[in-house]
């Protein structure tokens, strides 16, 4: 470790992605060994249009110009997941649960001062279990109606698993609920946990009234999902693997657990958004970015999109509505 630390910083930064080329190279080897089983092999070719055509991005919803003429719109998420996993997989093992009870009782506290430190807000996608254990947290969001509060299910339930509409359908409902009675209005935002829908989810939340979602990954800009062929009348803000702080910081075996290598590669990613004109969403979780060097380093990041002119931080529903009300005047 001693002589990692003494490489310039370059090769500093360089080194985690050679590891993480050699592990996938490791693992493509292994398959290559024992081949997993293939059934797309032998769809005809209307089957393989078929087994994607469910749900795909549409146009592009990214207007011409974004509000007041600023050049980005940055959209600061949290998955306030906390036990909610773990509860959903019947785990109740006290030191399982105090990872994610972390979120709540530090993390929560750091997030809520850092955005009211920087005055920008946050998108929050809460489980109505989590809402359930900590009602200080019902509290917070409606003394700050800054704040978006989205769908993510129930208990974070994994909805590929389930394999029954109806009780898919049950625990959306119950989300629904649950977060409608405690901040007095519904929610429009949805996050699937685990970024995973099941046959039904699509349905089931345009049903539901929605008016985005941002769970998928087919585009950086905002666009439209299509099931079919045909507009569903969602948006979806798009999210990314490489802007999820789980993939880097979540322990045990974080890939990633320097803080300042996590947050640099947020930074690159914006400074592309803000080139390009388009979005950037950040994914990040209490029990992960809540710590304190990663907070430090957040606080780090934002400063740093502040000082840029025309960053515009928003909402997920503040930029559902405004490429909605640009319809049709897109790039």
């Amino acid at each position: 470790m001693a002589c990692y630390w003494k490489l310039n910083v370059r090769a500093r930064l360089t080194l985690p992605y050679i590891v993480g080329a050699i592990a996938l190279s490791t693992i493509a080897t292994a398959h290559d060994q024992h081949p997993p089983v293939q059934p797309g092999v032998g769809w005809t070719n209307e089957e393989i249009r078929d087994a994607v055509s469910s749900m795909r991005a549409g146009r592009s919803l990214l207007p011409e110009a974004w509000p007041a003429g600023t050049k980005v719109a940055v959209c600061l998420t949290w998955d306030m997941d906390n036990e909610s996993p773990s509860l959903a997989s019947g785990v109740t093992l006290p030191v399982t649960l105090s990872y994610g009870e972390y979120g709540a009782r530090e993390g929560l506290r750091r997030i809520m001062e850092l955005h009211d430190r920087q005055g920008v807000p946050g998108t929050f996608f809460v489980p109505g279990a989590v809402g359930l254990l900590y009602p200080e947290l019902i509290k917070e969001f409606n003394k700050r109606p800054q704040h978006e509060v989205g769908i993510h299910g129930w208990i974070h339930e994994n909805l590929t698993a389930l394999s029954d509409r109806a009780e898919e359908q049950r625990l959306l409902h119950k989300a629904i609920d649950f977060w409608t009675r405690a901040l007095s209005k519904k929610p429009v935002g949805y996050r699937a946990p685990q970024w995973a829908f099941s046959p039904h989810t699509l349905e089931l939340i345009r049903a539901a009234g929605f008016e985005y979602d941002s769970s998928a990954m087919s585009m950086d800009a905002p666009y439209e999902i299509l099931s079919f062929g045909r507009p569903t009348g969602l948006v979806e803000l798009p999210v990314s693997w490489i802007l999820d702080d789980a993939a880097y910081l979540r322990l045990p075996g974080a890939a990633l657990p320097s803080p300042e290598l996590v947050f640099k590669v947020y930074q690159d990613e914006f400074d592309q958004a803000y080139r390009e004109g388009t979005l950037f969403v950040l994914t990040m979780h209490p029990m992960h970015t809540g710590r304190r060097a990663n907070m430090f380093y957040l606080d780090r990041l934002i400063t740093y999109m502040k000082s840029k002119p025309g960053v515009w931080f928003a909402t997920g529903r503040e930029i559902a509505e405004y490429v909605k009300r640009h319809d049709g005047k897109f790039r």
